[in-house]
């Protein structure tokens, strides 16, 4: 058995950024949030799109976030999970984070 895919890379704009805060065990976590805009063909029309996404990074990538100010450009690599057991609305957890330069 083959394991599903949830892999998503998106690349946009940090819109807010909450206080960096450690779990019980002491790991790093920040969660954000990033807003994508760009041009997308759909069923061979041009069409704009726009959306906001959560975001959470552990570890050294909460780390990395933490020097990050709004409006920084970024591509953003993870998985996709419920934000809680009550709440399924995804989040994407971050795994690999590139700043763009400039």
């Amino acid at each position: 058995m083959t394991t599903p895919e949830n892999r998503l890379t998106i690349a946009g704009s940090i819109i807010e950024l909450a206080l960096l805060r450690h779990t019980p065990a002491g790991v790093p976590v920040l969660n954000f949030r990033i807003g994508h805009a760009s041009e997308q063909i759909e069923a061979g029309l041009a069409r704009k799109v726009e959306c906001e996404l959560p975001a959470v990074a552990l570890g050294q990538n909460a780390q990395l976030m933490q020097g990050a100010r709004p409006g920084e450009e970024v591509t953003l690599t993870g998985f996709l999970a419920a934000k809680s057991a009550k709440s399924k609305q995804p989040v994407l957890h971050v795994e690999q984070i590139e700043f763009k330069e400039g």
